[in-house]
């Protein structure tokens, strides 16, 4: 019997029993020792096998290499006037990484409402009633006009490429939205506000299509940057010097080391390696003058109620461009802190094309400017000399080359002056612009049988600089078109004949050249034989002020023309300044040389005659020349009525003249060239053989 409080007794001779563990004990402690095994190894290939690794990713998590800007180098004119500088803006930017996934969603639709920037990615066509504002949108220029990436879009292909490279979402940010996102940065983690400099011209207009603007890296071309450098939020030079002088002016980034917090937010940061400012360029350009140059040109079109012209004043013994104006043209700023679609698309589509540099992009018939080379080189040829006299009658018929003995089959040709100027030599014939002289002495005729000929004629317009670009340091140069009979066998699968030979003769037919091409070729006329490569830059200098570079003049070819032909050149120019077609730049104070050009152009007929495009080029003064001139007025009329006197108020203007300085008035003046459209307005047939 068990008595209470007391242990059980046991009887002598009984076996006592053993307590042994249950097999759940076993098991737990059989798990126990699996787990602290396993923790043990776990410790091992973290803290040792893993280690340095893993010890590298928390830190890359905590401290990053930051990039810093360099600030763009500054540009100056010839008198040492800012031109181009930067501006600091505010920008927005999105490191993927450091957004928060569950919360990505929510936070995208706060900073889209208080950045105005899209969620989504849209495809619109705005209003036109949005032109001539200056927003600032992450679509810039090279993205469609009217397609807007939504911060969804930017941020899912920024995590894809590199998740820690911030994402540029949104440029030019008003000043206090910017303090509103550095004060919430707990509300907006991953989302950076950024100072960045931005391209500002304070001349506007003024040389838009010589300094260009920045852009950003197209999908297509950023492979190519990135090898130099780049990353995709870097802004590049599009057009004009921006773009020619790219590596010059960009420096070199620097790097900070800065520490994160767990929202990527900047803690504190030390620099690394400093930013190296990119070098500043000085230009052979003068704004006041180009200032005058713009205002004479647009008081010329103003008169005659047109648009579109070009004005160009270089140094001819060094080939330094003085002066450059094409209009209409454009705002710089539009493009620098991020051009509206709409905008984008006015410019674009405008038909006077006022984002195309017409002095070296249009290509144009030159007409009667054109007369000048051959002139030189009939002369070094000895196809004519001083003494030449060749008879004008003011209209030569050209006989058929299958049936030479019917005359109502020859194809007629004309002078400009019906009339006829009767025997004329080669001071005669540049002064007065004789259509026939030059397709008699180029083309030849019964009465002149050993003519230049074609082949010379294309070898010396070659010569002096057409058909090729002339290399000025500025992008998307035209070549022009010298044409010759392989060029209109593979381009108009036809055979040459001596009616084009006559049109190339006067800057007619298949003719093209662009401005300044002319006007290289009136420097060469002037300073001597010598056709240089015309250029903006003067020099290259760094950030500490020290001079890296001077741009030299570079000489393209010294001309094998005697000077003694070009002196007779430069006297039938200034003959036609003092009793020729170009009397309405004969100015009391200065001795001017120049040539007009009237070419015409397929377009609506006016009085039942072709279109035709206003020339003239000149040098000044006569005796030692500092300056040449070339004016371009499209569809502008005649040369010696419209661009001649252009060219007279840009020769006041450079020669501190005042404005209404005199001419030397004539009692007769020549009647205006023409063009060489038949009488009573019909055009010309087809050029004969």
């Amino acid at each position: 019997m068990l008595r209470y409080g007391r242990p059980p007794q046991f009887d002598e001779g009984e076996e006592e029993l053993e307590v042994k563990p249950s097999w759940f004990i076993r098991l737990l402690g059989v798990l126990v020792v699996i787990a602290f095994t396993i923790l043990g190894y776990n410790l091992y290939r973290i803290q040792v096998v893993q280690g340095e690794e893993l010890k590298r990713a928390a830190d890359e998590n905590r401290i990053r290499l930051v990039r810093t800007d360099a600030a763009r180098g500054v540009i100056y004119d010839a008198n040492g006037q800012v031109i181009v500088r930067n501006e600091p803006q505010f920008n927005v930017s999105i490191v993927p990484a450091d957004l928060p996934a569950d919360k990505q969603d929510d936070i995208l639709k706060k900073l889209s409402v208080l950045i105005d920037a899209p969620l989504d990615t849209i495809v619109e066509a705005e209003t036109a009633d949005t032109l001539g504002s200056i927003p600032s949108d992450v679509s810039r220029t090279f993205i469609s006009p009217t397609r807007k990436p939504g911060l969804r879009e930017l941020v899912d292909e920024g995590r894809n490429t590199d998740p820690l490279n911030p994402v540029l979402v949104k440029t030019n940010i008003p000043r206090l939205i910017a303090f509103q996102l550095q004060e919430r940065v707990v509300d907006f983690p991953g989302v950076r506000v950024e100072i960045a400099p931005v391209r500002t011209y304070p001349e506007k207009e003024l040389a838009s299509h010589l300094l260009g603007y920045l852009g950003a890296i197209s999908r297509e071309a950023f492979p190519e940057y990135e090898k130099r450098g780049y990353t995709q939020n870097d802004f590049v030079g599009a057009s004009g010097l921006e773009a020619a002088y790219e590596d010059q002016l960009r420096g070199r980034s620097g790097t900070d080391l800065a520490i994160v917090d767990a929202n990527g937010n900047i803690i504190r940061s030390a620099q690394q390696e400093a930013p190296v400012p990119g070098n500043n360029l000085i230009l052979s350009l003068d704004m006041p003058l180009q200032q005058e140059v713009q205002d004479a040109l647009q008081k010329g079109l103003a008169q005659k109620k047109l648009k579109q012209g070009v004005a160009i004043v270089m140094n001819p013994n060094n080939g330094e461009i003085l002066a450059m104006v094409s209009l209409p043209s454009y705002d710089d700023n539009l493009f620098a802190r991020g051009i509206r679609p709409t905008d984008f698309a006015a410019l674009n589509q405008d038909p006077d094309r006022p984002l195309v540099n017409h002095a070296i992009t249009g290509m144009y018939p030159p007409g009667s400017v054109y007369k000048l080379f051959s002139a030189a080189g009939a002369l070094q040829e000895g196809v004519i000399n001083v003494n030449t006299l060749i008879n004008d009658p003011g209209i030569i018929y050209l006989p058929n080359k299958f049936f030479p003995d019917d005359p109502k089959l020859a194809q007629p040709f004309y002078n400009w002056y019906r009339p006829g100027f009767g025997n004329v030599n080669i001071i005669d014939a540049i002064a007065n612009s004789n259509d026939i002289f030059f397709y008699k002495i180029n083309g030849g005729f019964t009465d002149f049988p050993t003519p230049l000929g074609q082949a010379l004629l294309a070898d010396y317009a070659r010569l002096f600089g057409y058909g090729t670009e002339t290399g000025i340091d500025l992008p998307g140069e035209a070549p022009g078109v010298v044409p010759d009979p392989k060029w209109k066998q593979r381009t108009k699968n036809e055979q040459w004949t001596t009616g084009d030979t006559y049109n190339m003769a006067i800057g007619q037919g298949f003719v093209l050249a662009t401005p300044l091409q002319v006007l290289n070729m009136t420097a060469t006329i002037a300073n001597g034989g010598t056709l240089y490569r015309p250029h903006l830059a003067r020099a290259i200098v760094n950030a500490s002020g020290t001079v890296t570079n001077t741009i030299e003049p570079q000489v393209i070819r010294k001309l094998p023309i005697d000077e003694q032909n070009l002196a007779l050149v430069r006297q039938g120019m200034r003959e036609a300044v003092t009793r020729g077609t170009a009397w309405k730049v004969n100015l009391q104070d200065v001795h001017v040389a120049g040539k007009t050009g009237t070419a015409e152009f397929f377009g609506p007929r006016k009085g039942g005659h072709l279109p035709t495009h206003a020339w003239f080029t000149a040098f000044a003064p006569y005796e030692n020349p500092e300056i040449a001139v070339v004016v371009f007025v499209y569809d502008g009329g005649e040369g010696s009525e419209v661009a001649a006197p252009i060219a007279a108020d840009i020769l006041r203007a450079y020669f501190k003249l005042p404005p209404d300085a005199p001419l030397i008035q004539r009692n007769n003046p020549p009647p205006p060239e023409t063009g060489t459209t038949a009488p009573g307005g019909a055009a010309p047939p087809p050029p004969a053989q």
